[in-house]
């Protein structure tokens, strides 16, 4: 059944987006990541410009991280207080990535960054978080005890000012770094089309050291807040949120996120860390790919409203 979506402008199947909503729904409740990463090339690469595929996969986000996080909720695993610590920075990021957003599209370097970033961020990440789980799932096997971490009393973040106490993660912390990581996971939240969760949750795993228990719960809260405000901003300022590619996402993305919480609660953490870590290299690769690779169509010809293509 195709049907046409009005704000990008281009004809669909509904069980294909739907599926894909699912689809990417599923990734969100098991990994606790917001599955825009994986969405957004997605959607571009069958055929919706990058522009609304980035606004669109927002609310797509908001709806499967709150499917995901209600669950955590039940659960009691989610630390409010250092949620509410990021979402002081997420809002000052998605704000900000709107206006360089709007800005970028204007000059039409827009696919390019996004393209680059895409690389970038999850070439990193994902081989980082790959080589990491492997090795303790080798070391588990091996029946090898690994020598115990020290717990230095005094690194960088221990040494900065404003401690404060969180309780459920027990941590005493400085909420510098904390309200720092919400800016910057809102702002490319917001300039690439991702939850961010795959950049949060190994950052207040290996950064903040915050327990595993209580991870995924405070991250897919923390993305429910920053892409709520990153959507409404990009519908009012950039009116790229198609509200029919949108809600088709959403309804799969609900769905799909309540079997990837009950499945990602059965596999260990070494284990999901190494299947997210290859999930993001194989999207990073493919965005590899695109930028190298010479396009069937040199040339495309669009249409310009008011001054902004």
């Amino acid at each position: 059944m195709l049907l046409y979506l009005p704000v990008a402008e281009w004809p669909v199947n509904m069980f294909v987006i739907f599926g894909l909503g699912g689809a990417v729904g599923f990734i969100s409740g098991m990994f606790g990541v917001g599955g825009g990463f994986l969405l957004t090339p997605l959607l571009v690469f069958s055929g919706i410009s990058p522009a609304v595929a980035v606004a669109t996969v927002s609310a797509q986000v908001v709806a499967s991280s709150t499917s995901g996080a209600l669950s955590y909720w039940r659960r009691r695993a989610i630390d409010w207080k250092m949620a509410g610590y990021l979402l002081v920075g997420g809002m000052v990021g998605s704000w900000v990535g709107v206006r360089v957003f709007a800005q970028l599209r204007s000059l039409g370097q827009l696919d390019l960054v996004v393209g680059l970033c895409y690389v970038v961020f999850l070439g990193f990440i994902g081989g980082f978080m790959t080589f990491e789980s492997i090795g303790a799932m080798f070391a588990a096997r091996s029946k090898t005890p690994q020598p115990p971490k020290k717990l230095r009393a005094h690194n960088w973040i221990h040494g900065l000012p404003f401690r404060v106490r969180f309780p459920r993660s027990r941590l005493v912390i400085s909420a510098i770094p904390v309200i720092l990581l919400g800016t910057g996971i809102g702002f490319l939240g917001t300039l690439l089309g991702i939850g961010g969760g795959f950049l949060i949750v190994p950052a207040m795993i290996y950064l903040l050291k915050v327990p595993a228990n209580v991870v995924v719960g405070t991250s897919l809260v923390q993305m429910v807040a920053t892409m709520s405000f990153s959507t409404f901003l990009q519908a009012a300022q950039n009116h790229t949120v198609d509200i029919v590619l949108g809600f088709l996402l959403m309804v799969g993305g609900v769905i799909g996120a309540q079997f990837g919480v009950q499945i990602g609660q059965r596999l260990r953490g070494e284990q999901l860390r190494a299947l997210l870590g290859l999930l993001i290299l194989a999207v990073g690769l493919r965005f590899a790919y695109e930028l190298v690779v010479t396009p069937g169509e040199r040339y495309t010809v669009a249409v310009q409203v008011g001054g902004v293509p």
